[in-house]
């Protein structure tokens, strides 16, 4: 029997990358799917393919960061499959900016597309959840979470927001069934990242730091996250899972 066998999932982010990544393999583990990205055509993509390969899945183009159309997306996913077992929040956007540089308008937009988002959408999910009885929510953070990267204050502080905010979800709900975690991502090769692994020379010079020797893959991220959605993480919450092949071990 697959592992999340009989589950209603929702994935945030879901058109390309990591997202794309969770979204099949969890469809491949036997859940049922409510995939959402702003990026309808691509996210209509992921569908097909899910359904060719005899699962589940229900498309919705939508904005994370508006209240009204979380409310809308998980609307449908109750009346379409009935209740949501797990929610994993992993859209997001990049962009590197020196302080200096960066403008009010930058910070907010971040923010509210890599930090204040997932709490609105938890806000929205969770009372879904408690109403089933369980529920399992996987936050996609970031390793930049955990340390700063040059020229990039304001992900590295919305990265440490959502491992943060994941651990204080944990606080308040675990007690009733519902378990909160973060994975954080080390250099994975997906869209976000094309732009330094493209130059050779610059690829060789981050693969250097990672132990592994190579840059990770969204199947690398999603083993995690089906773990985390499982019923063999139950003794698990408040946990901020890192994924970047021993990288931050590493003392450079």
């Amino acid at each position: 029997m697959a592992s999340l066998e009989g589950k209603i999932a929702v994935v945030t982010g879901a058109a390309r990358g990591i997202g794309q990544g969770i979204a099949l393999r969890f469809a491949q583990e036997g859940a049922q799917l409510t995939v959402v990205d702003i990026l309808g055509k691509q996210l209509e993509q992921v569908v097909d393919t899910i359904l060719k390969h005899g699962g589940q899945a229900l498309g919705i183009e939508a904005d994370i960061t508006k209240s009204l159309q979380i409310d809308q997306f998980v609307s449908r996913t109750t009346q379409h499959f009935g209740r949501i077992d797990i929610l994993v929040n992993n859209a997001g956007i990049g962009g590197s900016k020196g302080c200096l540089d960066t403008t009010e308008a930058d910070w907010d937009r971040m923010v509210a597309t890599n930090l204040k988002s997932i709490f609105l959408v938890c806000k929205r999910v969770i009372p879904e959840m408690l109403r089933t009885g369980k529920g399992k929510i996987v936050n996609i953070a970031s390793m930049y979470g955990l340390a700063g990267s040059p020229g990039a204050p304001v992900y590295c502080a919305a990265k440490a927001g959502v491992i943060n905010l994941s651990r204080q979800l944990a606080v308040d709900f675990s007690g009733r069934n519902i378990f909160v975690n973060a994975i954080s991502p080390g250099l994975i090769e997906t869209e976000m990242t094309r732009h330094k692994l493209s130059d050779p020379q610059k690829q060789r010079e981050f693969v250097q730091e990672i132990p592994l020797g190579r840059p990770g893959h969204p199947s690398d991220i999603a083993g995690a996250a089906v773990f985390l959605a499982s019923n063999d993480s139950d003794f698990i919450t408040g946990h901020n899972l890192v994924v970047d092949g021993g990288q931050s071990c590493k003392i450079s």
